[in-house]
C-alpha cells in the first residue's frame, strides 16, 4: 500500500481503537482525568456521552489500562443484554465460578463475593459499559442493585457508563431515577475543533512513524475539517482514503482535491466542493483500488 510511500511504518489512520494514538489534548486528556479522579474518589457512577464516533471506546480502552495495579476492570461492550445477561457478562469478566445453571439471585450472591474478596486484597473494581443508550431500563435497574454492595467508605464496584447523546433520554425516565441520582461525574466529549483537528492529524502519522514535513497541506485540513465535521471516525477514514487517492496519483503531499475523492466515496462525509463529477478513469482507479484491498485482506486471512 502506501506505507513505504509515505515512510510511514504502520496505518496511521485506523478506525480501530488502539490506545497507541490516544491524544493527550483536544478533550481527551481531560476527559481521561476527570475519569479518573471520580474514580479514585470511590463512589458513584461516571458518564461519558459523546456523538457516534467522538472517540468514546477508546477512551474507555485508555481509561481501563490507565487504572495501574490498585483496580480490577471488567469491560462490557454488548448493551443488548437482558438482567440475567448482563449478572453472567459481569460475573465472567469478575473471574466469578458459576455452575451453568445458577440462577439470578445466585449470581448476585457470587458477585458480591467476589467483590469482598477483591477489596479485602486492597483493590477496586471499576465495570466500564459502551454504548449504554441501548440497553433495556430492566438492564440497567439490574446494574444499579449491584453497586449497593459497600463498605462504610466506599462502594465496592464503580461504574462508568459510555454512551451516544440518547442515553441522556435513557436515563430520564422514571424507573431509572435512582441510578441517574447516584451519576456523580458527567463529561460530554466533542467533535474536535479545526486547530485540534491539526495537532490530531500530525500525532498519529507521528506515532506511525512519520518525521518528514507536514503531510497534508492546509487547504486538505480544511478540506478534511469540513468533510469530518471535527469527528475522528470520519478523519480517519477520510485521511486513509486520501492517503491511497496521493499514493495512487505518486503526490508526496495530500491536498484538497485528495480530501475531495474521498470524501465522494465516504456516505457520512459532508460535501467539501471540488469538481461536480470525476472522470471515469479515476472511478475505476478507487474501485480498483479498494477492491484489490478487500482481496488483500481475505487472502491474508486464508493464509493465516
Amino acid at each position: 500500500m502506501y506505507l513505504e510511500h509515505f515512510e510511514l511504518k504502520e496505518l496511521p489512520f485506523t478506525i480501530t481503537p488502539d490506545t497507541e494514538f490516544f491524544m493527550n489534548r483536544a478533550g481527551y486528556q481531560d476527559a481521561l482525568n476527570v475519569l479518573l479522579v471520580a474514580i479514585r474518589s470511590g463512589e458513584g457512577f461516571v458518564k461519558v456521552t459523546g456523538e457516534v464516533g467522538v472517540g468514546k471506546t477508546l477512551l474507555c480502552r485508555k481509561l481501563i489500562k490507565s487504572l495501574g495495579e490498585s483496580f480490577v476492570s471488567a469491560y462490557i461492550h454488548n448493551p443488548y443484554l437482558k438482567p440475567s445477561m448482563l449478572l453472567f457478562a459481569i460475573a465472567d469478566e469478575l473471574g466469578v465460578n458459576y455452575a451453568a445453571s445458577e440462577n439470578q439471585h445466585g449470581l448476585q450472591k457470587l458477585i458480591m463475593k467476589r467483590l469482598l474478596e477483591i477489596h479485602g486484597g486492597g483493590k477496586g473494581v471499576v465495570l466500564c459499559l459502551d454504548e449504554v443508550q441501548a440497553m433495556p431500563v430492566q438492564t440497567l435497574e439490574c446494574l444499579r442493585l449491584i453497586t449497593n454492595i459497600e463498605t462504610e467508605k466506599r462502594k465496592l464496584i464503580q461504574v462508568v457508563l459510555f454512551g451516544q447523546p440518547e442515553l441522556d433520554l435513557l436515563l430520564d425516565q422514571p424507573s431509572v431515577r435512582q441510578l441517574k441520582q447516584r451519576i456523580t461525574f458527567t463529561y460530554h466529549l466533542m467533535p474536535l475543533s479545526r486547530a485540534a483537528l491539526n495537532s490530531y492529524v500530525r500525532h498519529r502519522l507521528a506515532v506511525a512513524g512519520y518525521t518528514g514535513r507536514d503531510l497534508f497541506s492546509s487547504d486538505a485540513m480544511d478540506a478534511l475539517f469540513r468533510a469530518s465535521r471535527g469527528i475522528p471516525r470520519l478523519i480517519n477514514v477520510l485521511s486513509h482514503k486520501a492517503l491511497m487517492v496521493a499514493y495512487g496519483r505518486g503526490d508526496d503531499v495530500i491536498r484538497s482535491k485528495h480530501v475531495h475523492i474521498a470524501a465522494r466515496d465516504s456516505a457520512e462525509a459532508k460535501s467539501v466542493g471540488g469538481p461536480a463529477f470525476l472522470p471515469s478513469g479515476w472511478l475505476r482507479w478507487l474501485a480498483g483500488v479498494f477492491g484489490a484491498l478487500l482481496v488483500a485482506a481475505v487472502m491474508t486471512r486464508l493464509g493465516s
